[in-house]
């Protein structure tokens, strides 16, 4: 039997970079570039042949940077080559990041014929003084356009994502966000708290920081998210994530159950055969390895040895995940997810039992009300996800 793994695909470009983003992306690169970017990254996903056959791809999610600001071919032929490298599921789950002041109506009906069945909008806020603040490209209406524009195109799972701890934000507006989202019914929504990391735009600008809400304002707002969406139907199944009944995000989920997944493109993070590793950052760098690679493809090579030395380039902080660090990992990412841990599968995977390693620390947490075990699951409470980060770092078994 094939074993399940996802993909994920880094689009490194956009039109514009946020005030408070710290991801790896590029605003304003040419039609060259991203040209010569999309090839590499189809050179890169050739690499994986030798060992394509003994895995079934489940989930398939294409981030960014802004993945819509590309020709939508160009999504197209990222996805062909995955497809020609890959046994991918009949019923696979394939997610692409848009961003409103970049959808077009013709590239989700191109999406649709490439397989594409779930799009992720990026409107962090529906007030448009607030959206300009941060450096976003878009307004509200150009959101409700977007939104509209893909339910035409036929995508029936539709996620959102909004951000809380804004400059110039309180509950009110939050709130009303909130509302005017769950109004559109989509399928999926995502509240981040904003964190303000050092290097960026905004960790510079002491008049935005000045703007941003204090602890208590945060914490009114965590606390209103919960009940909006809750009252709107959304089931909270994760720390920032939520959705209607059965249409949670598979692809993130393979990240908090310890699921084998391979990312593609600069800087993208995989967990594969037992190692976790970065790809690296430099863009030209990235390019002109995968150009040879493509090069040694078209030779009659030894697929393995060019696997080997290509992703010997390519990699970095690569670390092999021993079974302490698997046994860390299944409970601290596992309980960020309101269905918990389970017991059962933890003496599938290590052949030990939960208690026999975390006895002390669930019972210590069940006895002040944090955690609960109901059959053979074990979770946070309410009360337990609201202080998340202090008990999850009790299941990091060596700290020194």
């Amino acid at each position: 039997m094939k074993k399940a793994l996802s993909l994920y695909i880094h689009i490194p470009f956009c039109k514009h970079k946020c005030m408070y983003c710290d991801f790896l992306s590029f605003a304003d690169e040419t039609n060259t570039k991203q040209i010569q970017y999309i090839n590499a990254l189809m050179s890169e996903i050739r690499m994986y042949k030798p060992f394509a056959d003994r895995y079934t791809v489940k989930t398939i999610y294409i981030g960014g940077g802004t993945p819509s600001v590309l020709d939508e071919a160009m999504i197209g032929k990222v996805l062909d080559t995955v497809k020609h490298i890959f046994n991918v599921d009949r019923f696979p789950e394939i997610t692409i990041e848009v961003n409103p002041g970049t959808i077009k109506y013709t590239d989700l009906l191109a999406y649709k014929d490439y397989g594409i069945n779930r799009i992720s909008i990026g409107l962090q806020s529906a007030d448009d003084v607030i959206l300009k603040r941060i450096g976003r490209i878009h307004n509200y209406e150009e959101f409700l356009q977007g939104f509209e524009y893909a339910r035409r195109a036929g995508f029936r799972n539709i996620s959102v994502d909004v951000m809380s701890g804004l400059p110039g934000q309180d509950v009110h507006t939050l709130v009303d966000t909130l509302t005017k989202v769950t109004e559109m019914k989509p399928e999926h929504i995502s509240v981040y708290s904003l964190q303000v990391e050092e290097g960026t735009p905004l960790s510079q600008r002491e008049d935005m920081l000045a703007l941003i809400p204090d602890e208590n304002t945060d914490r009114m707002m965590y606390s209103m998210t919960k009940k909006v969406l809750k009252a709107a139907g959304y089931k909270r199944y994760e720390i920032s994530n939520y959705s209607l009944p059965g249409l949670e995000s598979q692809h993130n989920k393979v990240y908090w159950t310890g699921g084998q997944y391979i990312g593609f493109g600069i800087g993208a993070a995989s967990y594969f055969k037992g190692e976790r590793f970065n790809n690296i950052k430099n863009l030209d760098n990235y390019i002109e390895i995968c150009e040879d690679v493509r090069d040694e493809l078209t030779k009659d090579t030894d697929r393995v040895r060019l696997y080997d030395s290509a992703t010997g380039i390519l990699r970095e902080d690569i670390q092999t995940v021993y079974i302490d660090q698997r046994i860390e990992e299944f409970m601290y990412l596992g309980l960020r997810m309101t269905a918990g841990v389970s017991r059962e599968e933890f003496i599938l995977r290590f052949n030990r039992d939960m208690f026999e390693l975390y006895g002390d620390v669930i019972n210590k947490y069940i006895n002040q009300g944090f955690m609960k075990a109901e059959g053979n699951r074990v979770m946070l409470t309410d009360k337990g996800i609201d202080v998340s980060n202090y008990i999850l770092s009790d299941f990091i078994l060596d700290k020194n």
